[in-house]
């Protein structure tokens, strides 16, 4: 079953979705290449040469990648230097950037269950101090856990309009 569509949303005919967040959203971390950086740094990555090699693309591939999430607050750079070496700087999440915990997460799960052919992925999250696992969910803010049929969709009460 799909959400609802609240008020002027009913007739979607009326309405063009352009300032939609999921799109943004899309814009800054919709390429693979991205959310590969963005995983990669939840797992403790840091340096550039790591994230090149652990998520298999090319030097420039990475470098216009981390450019692109630094400059959208993903991202920050830290600078570093070995002994006897040049500055260089190494890539940590924001707390914007932390925030995609749940997106990440989310995508890790559908893939272990629809593209894994045992339907279980080879990692599994568990919270740190009990080794349960860990389930990303929609859940209303008094703590019941919702599916898409069970949601409605509105005009931000700030919007003016849809459009």
């Amino acid at each position: 079953m799909p959400m609802r569509l609240e008020g002027p949303l009913a007739d979607r005919s009326r309405w063009q979705a352009s300032a939609c967040s999921i799109g943004k959203a899309m814009d800054v971390v919709g390429t693979r290449s991205a959310m590969l950086l963005i995983r990669e740094a939840f797992y403790g990555t840091t340096r550039f040469d790591d994230f090149a090699a652990r998520v298999g693309i090319t030097d420039a591939i990475a470098s216009a990648r981390l450019k692109e999430l630094v400059a959208a607050g993903i991202f920050t750079k830290r600078p570093y230097r070995e002994p006897g070496q040049r500055t260089r700087y190494e890539y940590v999440l924001t707390p914007m950037g932390q925030d995609l915990l749940p997106a990440v997460l989310a995508l890790m799960r559908w893939g272990d269950r629809y593209l894994q052919t045992d339907g279980e992925g080879p990692l599994a999250v568990v919270e740190d101090t009990t080794g349960e696992p860990v389930e990303v969910r929609a859940r209303s803010a008094s703590g019941t856990d919702l599916d898409a049929d069970g949601l409605r969709v509105r005009v931000n009460r700030r919007v003016v309009s849809p459009r």
